[in-house]
């Protein structure tokens, strides 16, 4: 087992092969995180930007593992970026330290998910005839066209070189283009039964696991590793989950499903040619149906069981079952096998709407784009998060914000260490490198009028305009709406004419990262990817504007079924789901301005609500420790005293 000396050493020896410096937050992570190994107490860890988490948890990890040599750890992120910088960077450091200091090598492998990689059989027998029907433009019809052969041609490469065919790696193409040369979960046949089997990329990444005794794989696969019975993942005796903030999002998500009138044409399409008449009818029939349903049924929960649209979802699920049934017995027909899966999985879908279960959520919602569709989504992935994976292994959830309203509690909840059984938890705050007081300051903008569903006010937008100019662009703009960043990138653009505004849905959001990268004197403006998914350290942003408290919209079904749960159990709802909710996104939205030792800027809450409202000082408390002032024109000239700092 770890020792807190070997965790040490190995440490030491992998800052100095970085050119790192030791830091007080990550050697008390480490030595807490091989606690945790050893002991088999589960770990929350909050460990701010800057601390060096991924060593922090690497170097105990591995110290085990060099003492235990069939032992197994699991890393899970939730991004595919900090994936490959695991596997590029952080753990190819660690493992060479932990060689210097115990002689042992130590394996490791990614593993994802299946669609992530080419299916040789989709390569090798598709005829590419789906193609028309993805992309109706000609022009890009070709360009598809020619990315899915060099995808085939890179595929081929990749089986005589021994690689696994990682979408990551993969010629430039689209989604459209690598739907051609890859297989959906449950139309994949299996080794044993596709013609390719042995050459399978999918099971030549999961044989490199169970190879391994270090695994990086992702929160989507450690959940469905969890759903259906470890078979995804290698056994393991540890897991750590890194950016753990997220992993209740990223669960729910692969626990849920949908189902529109598309889907079911398009499944039932796929299969007339082995189905008779009446039954093929039967399941185009079906999706006509559920698009009755859908258009007559209200915008929101479906509870009655007596409703039309739970009778569409029986109808669907009826014809989906005989299809599945008529398509039987074609063991040699590989495209029937996969669309005898694709109307199985319709049928599941169907039935697990129809079947209104209280631990389920479904829902109709509609887009301009795709018009409406049924949606379910699981009320709560406690119970199977603490089944399946904590009362199985020692864990260690670790992020820079796991302390939502000043502890850990809300986290552990919702992952199922707390409530009727808890299980034994400690939570730690290991800090931050970065000086928050002296680096930043939060102003909260208490005389503006409170957000109202109108949109944002005159009186909001005409801020923005000032606290952009007084910082010279420079500002991150997070909006709780796309609307509302469309209408303050307008009126920006206006009231400064000299300074570029960038607005989310302009282009790609990485060609706008680039930009406002590139411009240090542009703003950039956007939504919810914006409030966790981008990091621009330096002067490029002073200033981070958030236009209200990012509470979950108030029809959100899924939101409103859990508080409502809450409720029903005798908690507060709108603290246990909204207030976290909210202040789980104010922690990552504010935590964008300071990213390394000498940055300094302004986060602008335009929410009154952030003072002067009860639950104010818990989302406050979930932020960063910025010092907090409530006078714009002290903001506005720390903002321009910022900007005179600089050449």
């Amino acid at each position: 087992m770890p020792t807190p000396e070997l965790t040490g050493r190995i440490l030491t020896a992998a800052i100095e092969a970085i050119d790192g410096d030791e830091r007080p937050g990550q050697t008390e992570m480490a030595a807490e995180v091989a606690h945790t190994i050893q002991d088999g107490e589960h770990l929350l860890v909050q460990a701010g930007t800057g601390t060096g988490k991924s060593l922090g948890y690497l170097a105990p990890a591995l110290a085990a593992l060099s003492e235990n040599p069939e032992g197994r750890v699991v890393i899970a992120t939730a991004t595919l970026a900090l994936q490959a910088q695991l596997a590029t960077k952080d753990i190819p450091a660690a493992v060479a330290a932990c060689e210097q200091v115990t002689g042992k090598v130590i394996k490791h492998a990614v593993v994802k998910g299946r669609s992530n990689y080419a299916c040789l059989l989709r390569v090798r027998e598709s005829g590419g005839v789906e193609q028309d029907a993805l992309v109706p433009d000609p022009a890009a019809t070709t360009a598809a066209g020619a990315e899915v052969v060099a995808l085939r041609t890179w595929a081929e490469e990749q089986a005589t070189d021994g690689g696994l065919a990682d979408r990551d790696d993969a010629p430039s193409h689209g989604p459209q283009s690598w739907a051609q040369v890859s297989v959906p979960v449950r139309e994949c046949l299996g080794a044993q039964r596709c013609p390719f089997g042995s050459e399978c990329f999918v099971e030549a990444s999961r044989d490199r696991a169970r190879q391994s005794q270090l695994v990086v794989t992702n929160h989507a696969l450690l959940a469905i590793d969890a759903l259906h019975g470890g078979t995804a993942l290698p056994e393991y005796d540890a897991a750590v989950i890194d950016e753990a903030h997220e992993l209740v999002a990223r669960v729910t998500g692969a626990a849920s499903v949908e189902l529109s009138p598309q889907q079911v044409e398009r499944v039932a399409k796929r299969c007339l040619t082995w189905l008779t008449d009446e039954t093929g009818l039967a399941f185009l029939d079906a999706a006509d149906t559920l698009q009755l349903g859908l258009d007559d049924a209200e915008v929101g929960r479906v509870l009655d069981p007596d409703a039309g649209m739970v009778d569409a979802f029986r109808s669907v699920r009826d014809a989906a079952r005989k299809a599945t049934s008529g398509l039987g017995g074609g063991e040699e027909d590989a495209d029937r096998r996969q669309a005898q899966a694709a109307a199985q999985e319709v049928f599941d879908i169907a039935e697990r709407m129809a079947g209104l279960s209280e631990l389920d959520v479904i829902w109709v919602s509609e887009s301009e784009r795709f018009g409406r569709q049924a949606n379910c989504a699981p009320l709560t992935v406690a119970g199977l998060l603490r089944s399946k994976i904590f009362d199985e292994h020692p864990v260690v959830l670790t992020s820079a914000t796991l302390r939502i309203g000043g502890d850990f509690a809300a986290v552990a909840a919702s992952v199922g260490l707390e409530g009727k059984d808890p299980a034994p938890w400690r939570g730690i705050d290991v800090g931050s490198p970065f000086d928050y007081r002296r680096q930043g300051i939060l102003y909260v903008a208490r005389h503006l009028p409170p957000p109202h569903r109108d949109g944002i006010s005159p009186e909001v937008l005409a801020e923005i305009a000032e606290l952009v100019w007084a910082a010279g662009g420079r500002t991150l703009g997070l909006f709780a709406s796309q609307r509302a960043a469309e209408t303050a990138a307008v009126h920006c653009r206006i009231q400064i004419p000299g300074r570029t505004i960038l607005c989310q849905g302009d282009a790609h959001l990485a060609e706008l990262t680039r930009a406002f990268v590139a411009d240090d004197e542009a703003s950039l403006f956007g939504t919810l990817s914006l409030w966790q998914g981008i990091d621009v350290p330096g002067d490029t942003c002073r200033l981070v504007i958030i236009d209200k408290i990012p509470f979950p919209r108030p029809d959100d079904p899924l939101m409103q079924a859990r508080q409502r749960a809450v409720a029903e159990a005798g908690g507060n709802g709108f603290m246990a789901v909204a207030a976290t909710h909210a202040g789980l996104l104010l922690a990552q939205g504010s935590g964008r301005l300071i990213r390394t030792l000498t940055d300094r800027g302004v986060v602008a809450v335009l929410d009154p609500r952030l003072v002067t409202a009860r639950y104010g000082n818990y989302l406050r408390a979930s932020m960063p420790d910025f010092w907090m002032t409530t006078d714009s024109e002290t903001a506005i000239a720390s903002l321009r005293r910022l900007g005179a700092d600089k050449p």
